[in-house]
């Protein structure tokens, strides 16, 4: 079977790495940048580390700091038309995973104007030119946008989530420096760390999985489990190893896709405006459970990678209980809420957001087909 692997040009590792900044924008021969980032990080004196690297390199640049959590098609348009205004020629992507899809779409519209219809990105798009050059900065250890070619935009008008995917779209360099996760809360870490781990299952358990993705979600899974505690917990190790580990599981399933947990979180962000992370976290063990007897002897490797002792001994339906029970005290142990209801969701529009999760374009990785009724009784459990 013919497969693909894409990833970022250059990707830097390890605190302190923002300071290849100024490398890749000289050897790239590029002129000016928009910073695309939220006002919260600039309040909180994280994109300084960066403007004032850029200052001291007299390196011109301009920033839009007005991205939301979940990012809409107005932020969008309003970021293409800053890229223009500023007569920039590159981007650079500071903050979790809404500036960074943030910036893919509009590195994707400047290069492809006849997608300045943000809903005409959906899905596959079918553009002729890779985006603006990106330098993608993550400031949380979870979404893995910066090495991925998928990106999520909300419409406000439909309440939805669309999901884009692009292979336009991925960053040229990504930039992994814990230093620059030092100011996550500890709810945020637990919410991104959980999302993260959502990636590698999901991606070692989607219907396109193969043998090199299997090998990065494995690895990412263990991270992961051996990391997440400890960079709640404050440890400054814990977070330069998530930091590694969310992006290992960016690298697979970014080009192997996802499955229903994804499916049902979009709209509980595009409804109730839950940070995608939280959405991921509540639903994943449920999920997981429900999907368990369509996967064959992943869910051994999976409990494995999570660190459950013993597991060749076990049964195969011991160890796929094993797996989800490690998950879920995992979720548990970082304090991640155990209902939907918890987050704001309303039982009467399940049907609604059933409809919407069934449409999403992650729910048909899923290795367990989903009806509408199944999607709509999952909900219900977990409210």
């Amino acid at each position: 079977m013919l497969q693909r692997m894409i990833l970022n040009e250059t990707s830097w590792f390890g605190p302190g790495a923002i300071s290849q900044i100024v490398h890749e924008v000289s050897q790239r021969s590029l002129k000016k940048a928009l910073l695309v980032t939220d006002k919260t990080l600039l309040k909180a004196g994280v994109i300084e580390k960066v403007t004032s690297l850029l200052d001291r390199h007299h390196l011109p640049y301009v920033i839009y700091d007005e991205v939301v959590p979940n990012p809409t098609i107005a932020v969008v348009t309003q970021g293409v038309a800053a890229f223009k205004a500023a007569q920039a020629d590159y981007l650079i992507a500071i903050g979790g995973g809404s500036p960074q899809d943030t910036a893919k779409a509009i590195g994707i519209i400047i290069n492809n104007p006849e997608f300045a219809d943000v809903r005409s990105l959906e899905g596959f798009a079918k553009t002729k030119n890779p985006c603006v050059p990106i330098i993608a900065i993550p400031t949380t250890a979870g979404t893995a946008a910066e090495v991925t070619i998928n990106y999520v935009i909300t419409d406000e008008e439909n309440r939805r989530k669309f999901v884009c995917i692009d292979p336009h779209d991925i960053p040229v360099v990504a930039i992994i420096d814990a230093d620059m996760m030092a100011s996550m809360p500890p709810s945020l870490k637990a919410a991104t760390g959980i999302d993260a781990l959502t990636h590698a299952i999901e991606g070692y358990t989607t219907k396109g999985a193969w043998e090199l993705t299997d090998a990065l979600h494995l690895k990412a899974i263990q991270i992961i489990n051996r990391s997440l505690r400890a960079s709640v917990a404050g440890d400054k190790q814990g977070v330069e190893d998530m930091a590694l580990g969310q992006y290992v599981a960016g690298m697979g399933f970014s080009n192997v896709g996802l499955g229903l947990v994804h499916g049902m979180a979009h709209p509980l962000g595009a409804f109730y405006n839950v940070p995608h992370g939280v959405a991921n976290a509540i639903i994943l063990p449920h999920v997981m459970a429900w999907n368990a007897d369509f996967t064959g002897e992943k869910y051994r490797d999976i409990a494995r990678a999570m660190g459950v002792t013993r597991v060749c001994s076990m049964s195969l339906g011991e160890a796929r209980e094993a797996a989800v029970e490690a998950v879920r005290q995992l979720s548990v142990d970082v304090g991640i809420p155990a209902r939907l209801r918890d987050v704001g969701m309303k039982e009467e529009d399940i049907p609604a957001l059933a409809q919407a999760a069934l449409d999403d374009v992650c729910t048909g990785g899923n290795p367990r087909e989903a009806t509408l009724d199944d999607i709509a009784s999952l909900y219900r459990k977990i409210y």
